[in-house]
């Protein structure tokens, strides 16, 4: 008996998705993820992974958080809790930001949206409670805050997705990469953003619940569409250098630390007034002390997430994040290491049960990122 089938007193029922039946009945495996079942395979995650590099795969991703801010001086507001320049966002760009500790450490990854009237907000569904507290802490009382438990969130991703996408909704064909629209599907109101978490090219579709089967029905009624699981999607990120929050990246670790310094903005590199500006700063201008980096392990052993790495017999970091690579055909990784292991190159070792395994420092991504820039490029 496990306390997810029999919760005790004090135990959260793991909650499910809007489409937790549409997946089950597409033979989806349901684990528990971020306190949500989903769904981490359908035929297999080999398979669903070179599917999305090749195609366009379907992911659920409702257990995100979805938010949205408004009010006067909204932007800057925000930008009290955030090293971002949100107040040069011009309306239908997106950008990704950091909610900072007051040290400085990563509460959360996030994006932002300048959806004209309002900012919109995505959070990671594991902390987005935690990030909500946060806001409503520290954001001033004349800002609104709205979370939209009504919406779920649908990430469209793969070298065919925009064609798939513009069949249902032709609006998609003329974002680029860190654009944002609404739109109209049958009906209802839904917000686009050419974005995700893949590497890929792809989209975010946000919709209203009602609209989610309709809507994952029509696009999985294409020859280039699969639904596709958790599975694929943590080797998808990981080839492409992408970090998950609660894993490579937490509250004891700063932007610079976790390879994030394009988040801080330039004039707020300038300017400072974000938490943990003097920490940060002082990072980027003579180097952190550890970095997240890439990792080619040799051999064919996957080398997962809490191995320890090691220079010789002195041990000098973690691994984060590790796994088989399906577009690589090997085993990567990625973790912490001090700032005089960290360029590329350099060989370290991971110990895989109780046995070392040598590794290379490598510049992420793994993958090349297929973003599209500009229409027609």
């Amino acid at each position: 008996m496990t306390d997810i089938e029999h919760p005790g007193e004090d135990a959260v029922p793991t909650a499910t998705l809007p489409l937790d039946a549409w997946h089950r009945e597409r033979g989806g495996r349901m684990v528990e993820f971020a306190g949500y079942w989903m769904p981490i395979q359908y035929e297999g995650i080999m398979a669903e992974h070179l599917w999305t590099r090749e195609n366009a795969g379907l992911f659920d991703v409702s257990h995100m958080g979805q938010l949205t801010l408004s009010g006067e001086g909204v932007a800057e507001a925000l930008e009290a809790l955030v090293p971002g320049d949100i107040s040069a966002l011009k309306p239908g760009r997106m950008r990704y930001s950091l909610l900072l500790a007051e040290d400085g450490g990563i509460l959360d990854d996030l994006m932002i949206t300048n959806e004209g009237d309002q900012l919109g907000i995505v959070v990671n569904g594991a902390v987005k409670w935690d990030d909500i507290g946060h806001l409503r802490e520290n954001l001033p009382d004349d800002i609104n805050l709205n979370h939209n438990e009504d919406y779920g969130l649908l990430a469209l991703q793969g070298p065919k997705a925009v064609a798939a996408l513009a069949r249902l909704v032709p609006e998609a064909a003329g974002l680029v990469f860190m654009q944002a629209a609404r739109a109209e599907w049958q009906g209802y109101a839904i917000g686009l953003s050419r974005s995700g978490y893949t590497g890929e090219d792809g989209f975010e579709i946000s919709l209203p619940n009602e609209a989610l089967e309709a809507f994952a029905d029509a696009l999985c009624a294409m020859d280039e569409v699969k639904p596709i699981g958790l599975g694929a999607r943590d080797s998808l990120r990981l080839e492409a250098g992408l970090p998950l929050y609660g894993h490579d990246l937490n509250e004891e670790i700063d932007p610079v630390e976790g390879d994030l310094g394009f988040a801080i903005s330039k004039r707020r590199r300038e300017e400072g007034g974000f938490p943990g500006a003097g920490r940060i700063l002082g990072h980027l201008a003579d180097g952190a002390p550890r970095k997240r980096v890439g990792l080619l392990v040799d051999g064919k052993l996957p080398v997962r997430e809490g191995a320890r790495l090691f220079d010789g017999n002195t041990e000098i970091g973690v691994v984060t994040s590790g796994g088989f690579a399906p577009s690589v055909g090997a085993p990567i990784a990625m973790g912490y290491v001090p700032r005089d292991h960290a360029a590329p190159g350099t060989a370290i070792a991971a110990e895989v049960r109780g046995k070392r395994v040598s590794c290379t420092v490598a510049a992420m991504p793994f993958v090349p990122h297929n973003y599209v820039r500009k229409l027609g490029g």
